[in-house]
């Protein structure tokens, strides 16, 4: 059961018993509440989850772990307080801006997002998995189960999926720690890159990260070879076919996300919309001239 404002700030020792408290909401998030509390001039920040939220791959106990970890070595906002069982995070409030998409899309901005990317990735071991292939099934289990109406080339989009793992898997990675989920609204910048939100973190392939945030800035090709030189030091045609094929795979599990939000979510947001919109990119993606060849350089 999801707690209320007021009974989450009452489960916070500190601020129990606070005289000068105040709250206000951030907006932003689609699948999570937050506010800002104030309590006798510090300032931090409460997540409230949405309900269902494990049905989107979310474990709280990993997202409480990583945050701290990522906190602790500056790259995302320091915890606070976790609140238990339900898994609640308080953490500082950053002052910073959130960089718009063009401008984290500048030269410099992205060797400072690969740099901060590239301490992510060298982030201690997690038990957490993350894969998008299997992200992509188990929500299409779970958006049947709801009844969710799929559109009428899926059958296609999963074959054409499975194609780009096989030949994923031809060149073996490393698991590392990942995001996951590196669309705009999880950076600020206050002199360093920060990045929040760590629903999704879990071990899995370093380019996929490049790929999630370069396909949410929807960055040209100029832009992909300036992220593969500032994290590779050099473009090579196979971690330029890697990282085009995961960009695709990433507008997949885009949509999925959005067709079990279809199934489960009460917010006044058409996520319906929104999965259509992802699915049209897939189908562009693996229908593009260039898809056949990346699957055989990759």
């Amino acid at each position: 059961m999801t707690l209320t404002i007021e009974e989450a700030i009452a489960r916070v020792p500190l601020w129990a018993n606070a005289t000068d408290l105040k709250t206000s909401p951030l907006t932003g998030g689609i699948t999570n509440e937050n506010f800002r509390i104030e309590v006798n001039g510090d300032v931090f920040v409460l997540r409230i989850p949405g309900a269902d939220t494990e049905l989107l791959g979310i474990v709280r106990a990993t997202e409480c772990a990583v945050s701290q970890i990522a906190g602790d070595i500056g790259i995302g906002p320091e915890v606070f307080f976790v609140i238990e069982p339900e898994g609640y995070l308080v953490t500082s409030f950053i002052e910073g801006k959130l960089p718009p998409p063009v401008e984290l899309g500048q030269r410099e901005n992205i060797r400072r997002v690969a740099e901060t990317v590239r301490r992510v990735h060298k982030m201690d071991s997690i038990p957490e998995i993350f894969s998008p292939f299997r992200v992509v099934e188990d929500a299409t289990e779970i958006a049947h189960r709801f009844n969710v109406d799929f559109p009428d080339n899926f059958d296609w989009l999963i074959e054409q999926m499975n194609t780009a793992e096989s030949a994923l898997l031809k060149s073996p990675f490393t698991p590392q720690l990942c995001h996951n989920d590196l669309l705009n609204a999880n950076f600020l910048d206050d002199g360093e890159i920060r990045i929040l939100d760590w629903e999704y973190a879990g071990m899995g392939d370093p380019v996929f990260d490049l790929a999630n945030f370069s396909v949410h800035h929807e960055f040209n090709d100029e832009q992909d070879r300036w992220l593969l030189e500032s994290y590779f030091g050099e473009v090579t045609s196979a971690n330029w076919a890697r990282l085009k094929i995961l960009k695709i795979i990433s507008d997949f599990r885009e949509a999925m996300w959005a067709m079990v939000q279809i199934g489960i979510s009460k917010l006044d947001f058409d996520f319906r919309d929104y999965a259509d919109t992802y699915f049209n990119r897939t189908e562009q993606g693996m229908k593009g001239a260039m898809w056949e060849q990346w699957l055989e350089q990759v």
